[in-house]
């Protein structure tokens, strides 16, 4: 199973990658901003993804390296300073 999922726009034309983050227990989405290294199983994606900047209760920052997704130590959740396994979208 994949990483990453792609998100299309209601015209069928692509929107963004998608993964789930296990410490926010959501989906997060990565548009054309992001680099994408192409590899939906080991995927990378730069910069790092920060939701909700300016709301320090529910902060997610983050590295996508390689399948692995490295929490930094400003997220609100208990995954903060962590790395853990991307999960698989299905």
């Amino acid at each position: 199973m994949a990483k990453v999922d792609i998100l299309n726009d209601p015209n069928g034309q692509f929107n963004s990658y998608m993964i789930y983050c296990p410490g926010c227990k959501r989906y997060h989405a990565f548009d054309s901003r992001w680099n994408f290294n192409g590899n939906f199983e080991k995927p990378t994606f730069t910069p790092s993804m920060l939701v909700f900047q300016s709301r320090p209760e529910r902060r997610c920052h983050s590295f996508i390296t390689d399948g692995k997704i490295i929490f930094l130590s400003d997220c609100y959740h208990e995954l903060a300073g962590k790395t853990v396994v991307l999960e698989d979208i299905e």
